[in-house]
């Protein structure tokens, strides 16, 4: 079992509008994040890799927050590659992996070189369904079970 923490949350107010800081989000199961642009559709929640991004900060020699991503969710500890119909626990909550996020534009914009390098073995983070209501918190352990 991949065993880490929650250590960062975001949320967006609007579609392709800024990514806000939150210590604490509530999660509606079937829905997303509350306050969140993208409710309800397949993708309710986006997640990255802290030790992903840091490695793509170091390959192409940027120094971009990692909200530049526009992900949801930061996570310490967790390989999220070939996680496809695994769950994530957060705390209390459970989201279902349903995907791999691939990078678009918007992270060319940011940084030359980055969709490009986001591109392969899942670096671009996933992507799911939330399955509890409840409330993750940043510090919040983080645990993906192997597959069964």
């Amino acid at each position: 079992m991949s065993s880490g923490q929650l250590v960062a949350i975001w949320v967006k107010r609007a579609r392709r509008g800024p990514m806000d800081a939150v210590e604490e989000a509530r999660l509606v199961a079937g829905h997303g994040i509350v306050g969140n642009a993208d409710q309800g559709r397949r993708r309710q929640v986006t997640i990255i890799e802290e030790e992903t991004w840091v490695s793509l900060m170091r390959e192409t020699g940027g120094s971009l927050n990692p909200s530049s991503r526009r992900a949801n969710l930061m996570v310490r500890g967790v390989p999220l590659l070939n996680s496809r119909g695994r769950i994530l626990q957060l705390g209390s909550c459970r989201i279902r992996i349903l995907g791999e996020t691939k990078p678009c534009e918007q992270m060319e914009a940011a940084l030359p070189g980055l969709q490009a390098a986001m591109y392969r073995e899942w670096r671009g983070g996933a992507f799911g369904e939330v399955l509890d209501d409840g409330v993750i918190r940043r510090g919040d352990s983080a645990t993906l079970p192997p597959t069964s």
